[in-house]
């Protein structure tokens, strides 16, 4: 007698209709499916005698239940903060949070979703800015396309160019602008930029929108008061002090993020200049510690925790037939005493 045909679970999903992913959650009760769902897989897998192979479940239990997330950081609280987000909803749902940082290296970003790719993880996100780089743009496609059309499930969370997937986007270029308008109203219009790699489109985005309003006002920022550093605090400390030894102009100092504008902070108290007496500072993010600075930073605050919220969640929904989706989250701006308004 011939062998009997072995049947995958890739063939119990083919006669369902269904994603692989979501004839495993069924067949092994691993999460919710709806009704209609959970009806048609148990009726393939019955007409098809499946039979799930105990030992390769037991290898791959772990990673069924482990989300993949990537950040470029997570000593900085900006991450740090998302992923809280995430892991309360991950926790909810019965789902251990793997977290990896790239330290902004578009490299090993490709090479952590390619071991999640084979560690069979249920879902990949992918936390902060992309990069201004098409090679990058299409090894990570080459990397996520066959993985989302396996049945696995993308979020990212402040990136919106080159990838169709879901997305958690936080208004950079309009929460810039707004605090723009904002220190105009204070009456500044000196204004130099501490900004990180430009190649990031977190930092493109949040320099855009600065200085488009700024134009609008008919205040020019030109290339020479911008100065890139790392995005980092000791980032910023360096760009600072490069703007103190080349002899500061501007009545205020926009930081791209909170943790940039920290270091600026030391730099200047470092070289006996007071905030905001010689020169007002500005950050972006409000991460939790800058309200406790001296003095307290004045920021565009994003719903921090929010972002990584919504990115889990829409990771957890069903893929199968539906489009990527978009959910965008306005910051607001904090006026705090590290801003002043400019004497007459």
């Amino acid at each position: 007698m011939p062998e009997p045909t072995h049947v995958t679970l890739q063939d119990v999903a083919r006669a369902a209709a269904v994603s692989p992913a979501t004839a495993s959650r069924v067949l092994n009760g691993t999460a919710k499916v709806r009704d209609d769902l959970r009806v048609r897989v148990q009726d393939a897998a019955g007409k098809l005698a499946y039979a799930p192979n105990a030992h390769a479940q037991a290898l791959a239990g772990a990673s069924r239940r482990t989300v993949g997330v990537i950040c470029h950081d997570v000593s900085d609280p900006y991450f740090a903060v998302i992923a809280r987000g995430i892991m309360r909803v991950a926790g909810d749902n019965g789902l251990l949070v793997m977290l990896a940082s790239t330290f902004r290296d578009a490299d090993r970003e490709v090479a952590y979703v390619s071991m999640l790719r084979a560690q069979r993880a249920p879902a990949i996100l992918l936390i902060g800015s992309g990069f201004e780089d098409k090679r990058w743009e299409r090894a990570l496609a080459a990397e996520l396309d066959p993985y989302l059309r396996g049945g696995g499930r993308v979020a990212v969370v402040s990136r919106h160019r080159g990838l169709r997937v879901d997305s958690v986007l936080p208004e950079n270029r309009s929460g810039a602008a707004a605090l723009a308008n904002a220190l105009l109203e204070m009456g500044h219009r000196r204004f130099a930029v501490l900004a990180g790699p430009r190649s990031l489109t977190t930092v493109a985005d949040r320099i855009a929108g600065f200085r488009d309003a700024l134009t609008s006002a008919g205040v020019h920022v030109s290339e020479e008061d911008i100065v890139e550093c790392g995005f980092t605090r000791d980032g910023g400390y360096e760009a600072m002090t490069r703007l103190i030894t080349g002899g500061l102009r501007a009545t205020c100092v926009f930081a791209v993020t909170d943790v940039m504008a920290i270091g600026a902070l030391t730099a200047l108290r470092d070289n006996g200049l007071s905030v905001p007496g010689d020169v007002s500072v500005a950050g972006f993010d409000d991460i939790p510690i800058v309200r406790d600075l001296t003095p307290p930073l004045t920021t565009v605050a994003l719903p921090l925790e929010q972002l990584g919220e919504r990115a889990m969640e829409l990771a957890l929904r069903e893929n199968a037939g539906r489009r990527s989706r978009i959910l965008r989250l306005a910051g607001e701006v904090v006026i705090r005493e590290s801003t002043g308004k400019v004497r007459p």
